[in-house]
């Protein structure tokens, strides 16, 4: 589908007084998790082929990083759709930044360890790029935002009894931050918690808005 007709569904989604459809380009269950406590009514579709661990970032900044990452992920969604019915993709990618290091998710055991020393007593950066893409690959938004974490000591026996929990997997700098505070990890923060655990729900509230994606939130 071409651009003009990817921007025709979605004006005639509005002329009707129809809510577009989203899409989530995302397999993480905390995102879904997210969107549904907003209210916010979504789909999933998976980009099988775009795999974090098979990129890297070289020379670009994280924000750019995360943002370009995001967007691969909504385009690859957004190119298999053809339905003319103004639907929205959204692809979203979450990193952490210390010392300028790009940190995603760990790849093993050892990886979630030397993460999670990395980050105790010392703060860091996290970053959720966003892109919502439409019909024909349109661009209909692309931001980052950021959150900033302090983490507090954290005792061997702690770390060791997480690791072994395995929950650390999949998750961008090995850890979920509400699940990390319920399990009383010294914890503090400044900004979007839900930029931290993947998808930041302030800044994407005033989009949906004006997307005519209105949730119970």
């Amino acid at each position: 589908m071409s651009e003009d007709a990817g921007r025709a569904g979605i004006a005639e989604n509005d002329a009707a007084g129809l809510p577009p459809r989203l899409i989530l380009a995302s397999r993480s269950p905390r995102r879904r998790q997210l969107l549904d406590e907003a209210g916010i009514a979504h789909t999933v579709q998976l980009a099988e082929e775009i795999d974090d661990g098979d990129l890297s970032p070289g020379a670009v900044s994280p924000e750019n990083w995360v943002a370009a990452l995001a967007y691969l992920k909504a385009r690859a969604v957004a190119e298999s759709i053809d339905d003319g019915l103004g639907s929205l993709v959204l692809g979203a990618d979450t990193v952490c930044v210390q010392d300028g290091e790009i940190i995603g998710q760990p790849a093993d055991r050892a990886a979630a360890e030397r993460t999670i020393r990395l980050f105790a007593e010392r703060e860091h950066d996290v970053l959720t790029g966003v892109a919502i893409v439409g019909d024909g690959q349109v661009i209909v938004d692309l931001f980052v935002d950021r959150a900033r974490v302090q983490v507090g000591r954290i005792d061997d026996e702690s770390i060791e009894s997480y690791l072994n929990t395995e929950m650390w997997r999949g998750k961008a700098g090995a850890y979920n931050l509400f699940e990390r505070i319920e399990a009383g990890w010294p914890i503090e923060f400044t900004g979007d918690a839900t930029t931290i655990v993947g998808l930041p729900m302030d800044a994407l509230g005033r989009r949906f808005g004006a997307l005519g994606l209105s949730g119970s939130a």
